[in-house]
């Protein structure tokens, strides 16, 4: 299917995609081997949204470690 060879290129598309595949799935649309592929590919979706989640709360945690703390040291001195 075209959908494998697709790269998400962002957690909106991936998204957008997965809502996209759920609503198939929960309209009945699907046939069983369809509705395979289809979980296949939102298990895909799912990590590639997590792996995106967790580098944005590591960049968080680096702006609140670095920035903020800088920040208030410099509000006391």
């Amino acid at each position: 299917m075209a959908g494998k060879a697709q790269k998400t290129v962002s957690f909106e598309s991936a998204m957008a995609e997965l809502d996209q595949l759920v609503a198939d799935m929960e309209g009945g649309k699907l046939s069983l081997e369809d509705s395979l592929t289809a979980y296949k590919r939102g298990a895909e979706l799912l990590s590639f949204c997590r792996g995106k989640l967790d580098d944005a709360q590591q960049q968080v945690r680096v702006l609140e470690d670095g920035v903020l703390k800088d920040f208030s040291a410099g509000n006391e001195a």
